[in-house]
């Protein structure tokens, strides 16, 4: 396991700020060695989780299948149904939502491999991530990839309560490879897949979902 690149700025950061936090406890306290303690104890802590949040899992890149539909993120299904979706298709499409909390990898993949067709990013609210309105009202990034000239599949990105950045390596009309780095979105999260009608699903509500392993649907 590493550490992904987008948490190397964050965790320096945090660093200098916990480091700066415990001086200031040795200052007040002077000799009360409980609390010096104290507060080293919660710095380590709270310096391990941050890192192991954005840890990047050793996992396998499976061969491309553009007849599958790869879980773009960690997490667990909180919805999948028909719905209409009116920023790009202004259609009905088959929604799949992976709910990411603190304790997933955060790390997001392409579900298929093609040509990325359209990308937008869109300010706004950070409602709770398994909340269906966060869908429409929250940051999120809206990505369309074409696959093998004919199929259109959606991917958006969504911020949740505590998220504050997402992060999009994606650019129109670059070709992407499936289950090979999208983005990412720091601190909880949500991703909404929109596929044809006609897609299979293979996963249902409450199901855990993993990146580069989960195959959501079949086309």
């Amino acid at each position: 396991m590493k550490i992904h690149k987008e948490g190397y700025g964050v965790l320096k950061v945090l660093f200098i700020l916990l480091l700066l936090f415990n001086v200031a406890v040795w200052a007040i306290a002077g000799s009360n060695g409980v609390f010096i303690i104290f507060a080293v104890f919660l710095s380590v802590l709270f310096l391990l989780f941050a890192t192991w949040f954005f840890r990047k899992p050793n996992r396998a890149v499976p061969p491309p299948d553009n007849r599958l539909v790869f879980a773009p993120a960690d997490g667990k299904i909180v919805s999948a149904e028909e719905t209409h979706e009116p920023e790009y298709f202004n259609d009905k499409r088959l929604k799949v939502s992976i709910f990411m909390s603190p304790l997933n990898v955060h790390i997001n993949l392409y579900p298929v491999s093609g040509t990325v067709k359209y990308y937008k990013y869109h300010p706004g609210r950070y409602i709770v991530a398994w909340h269906p309105k966060s869908s429409e009202k929250n940051e999120s990034s809206t990505l369309v990839i074409e696959v093998a000239g004919k199929t259109e599949i959606m991917v958006r990105q969504i911020a949740g309560a505590i998220a504050r950045r997402i992060v999009t390596y994606a650019e129109t009309g670059v070709p992407v490879v499936q289950c090979h780095e999208m983005g990412f979105i720091k601190f909880g999260s949500r991703v909404d897949l929109y596929l044809p009608l006609d897609a299979r699903l293979q996963v249902g509500i409450g199901q855990k979902v993993y990146g580069k392993k989960t195959v959501l649907a079949t086309l």
